[in-house]
């Protein structure tokens, strides 16, 4: 009975020694470092502009402390390094996720909502904007979506410090969609389709009530009021647009 007591003690200490031996062989996760070491790194990565390298190491930190403050930050850094570097979609799809993980996360879910309004929106200008091009006349769906995304920023957290700036935000977006229906609405002008420009001017009139482009959406309506030879309804309209904007005058142009 002795010695079965002996080998087994043997035993036992030879697996304790190959398994202290595995140990020492196996390296460390990220080599040790701490969440907090590794997002620093990743911080310094992104000032020398290593993005890639950046990213990496934000989704290591994610993979290894998956529930560390910084492994939710550097979720945050991911998607916003994607907007700079103008990959919209992935950086969008990056928020929609966080948003997904950490729905009720006051402190962080609200920037994520801000800024998917802010890539949205982004994504739809052009550096000619201010000289010479207009967004307005190009696809606006990344406007809805900003639009949208704004929206349910303020409907969600009213009190977040990004509602105020997402509210006026919404106004300029807005002002964006009405021009793009009154560039629909010329268009359907210039092409000969009376009744569906008259249409789309009545919808600009009744949907956006306020908005800076109604003069030229009265304007526009009469116009092809004439051309269908609907003299009342054309009268009616000018004297609308006469006692409300009596120092209008005509910005746009159906020349080609």
């Amino acid at each position: 009975m002795k010695r079965i007591t002996l080998i087994l003690a043997l035993m036992s200490f030879v697996l304790s020694g190959c398994f202290w031996q595995e140990e020492e062989q196996r390296p460390l996760i990220n080599e040790g470092k701490s969440p907090k070491t590794l997002f620093e790194e990743a911080k310094e990565e992104l000032s020398a502009g290593s993005r890639g390298k950046a990213i990496e190491m934000f989704e290591k930190i994610d993979a290894a402390y998956p529930a560390s403050k910084f492994s939710k930050q550097g979720k945050l850094e991911i998607a916003y390094t994607l907007y700079k570097y103008k990959e919209y979609d992935r950086a969008i799809a990056k928020l929609n996720s966080y948003i997904k993980l950490y729905p009720e996360d006051l402190a962080s879910t609200p920037y994520a909502y801000y800024l998917r309004g802010v890539i949205s929106e982004d994504k739809s200008k052009s550096l000619l904007d201010e000289i010479i091009t207009d967004n307005a006349q190009r696809d606006v769906s990344s406007v809805r979506d900003s639009f949208n995304y704004y929206l349910a920023l303020i409907n969600k957290y009213p009190q977040s410090e990004y509602t105020e700036e997402a509210k006026s935000r919404l106004v300029i977006l807005r002002n964006t969609l009405v021009r793009h229906e009154l560039h629909v609405a010329i268009f359907y002008t210039k092409n000969k389709s009376p009744i569906a420009a008259i249409n789309r001017c009545k919808f600009i009139i009744e949907k956006y009530p306020n908005s800076p482009s109604i003069p030229e959406a009265l304007h526009l309506m009469a116009y092809n009021y004439d051309t269908i030879n609907a003299e009342k309804l054309a009268t009616d309209v000018r004297r609308v647009l006469e006692e409300n904007y009596p120092k209008y005058i005509p910005s746009y142009s159906l020349e080609d």
